[in-house]
């Protein structure tokens, strides 16, 4: 965690996001923005199977699939819960937010002037509401499910972790090709989506040892 905030802070410190960002845009705006592909493969589909995938892991947390036979409900509902939590995060992050988007800037046809996504209270006169990457959270959000599928099914965490990274940041990049966000706000959504899913992780493992110390406790006092 510490790391990905060390190398996130170095990213903004270089102002990495415009040179990127005029990879794809002009002052006449963003090519690639209207794309039927983009829109619709790497747009709408992906939020669909994200939405279809949260519907079926609360199924699971109700009454268990196959690989989730033996896991106590505890862990069924942190694996929807911060999967769900996340993806909220992000959007409640980003509404907060006043940064714009690219394609809202003067610099690719827009009215808004640039301004660090940490300069905090200035406006950069666009739309705002754009920074962390909403839309990457749909993929990105289901890295905070890896901590409770390391330890009951270790087999699946790796390629469930290496899927959702992988997926996250090619919706990021289909969202930077058409003006949609600069690569910061994909990479600092992942972070976000990370350190939701540690939290719980965090949580959950305190509470499994003050349970563990209770129940050794009451045996004691009834030996």
């Amino acid at each position: 965690m510490l790391l990905g905030l060390v190398l996130l802070l170095a990213w903004d410190g270089g102002g990495l996001d415009l040179p990127l960002a005029r990879l794809a845009g002009s002052a006449q705006g963003f090519a690639w923005r209207d794309s039927a592909a983009l829109v619709f493969w790497l747009h709408a589909v992906p939020r669909w199977i994200s939405s279809a995938g949260l519907l079926a892991l609360f199924a699971g947390a109700l009454r268990p699939w196959d690989w989730q036979r033996g896991w106590p409900a505890r862990d069924r509902w942190q694996l929807v819960g911060a999967i769900a939590l996340a993806m909220v995060s992000v959007t409640v992050i980003k509404r907060l937010s006043a940064s714009s988007c690219p394609w809202d800037m003067a610099e690719f046809g827009g009215v808004a002037q640039y301004v660090s996504h940490w300069v905090w209270g200035v406006r950069d006169g666009g739309a705002g509401h754009c920074f962390p990457a909403g839309h990457a959270s749909a993929a990105f959000g289901y890295v905070a499910g890896w901590f409770v599928l390391r330890r009951r099914v270790p087999r699946l965490a790796a390629p469930w972790l290496a899927a959702a990274m992988a997926l996250g940041l090619v919706l990021g990049l289909a969202q930077q090709l058409r003006g949609a966000h600069f690569m910061s706000h994909t990479l600092w959504s992942a972070w976000v989506c990370w350190c939701v899913g540690l939290a719980w992780e965090a949580i959950a493992q305190r509470g499994a040892c003050s349970r563990a110390s209770a129940a050794a406790a009451t045996k004691l006092n009834r030996s």
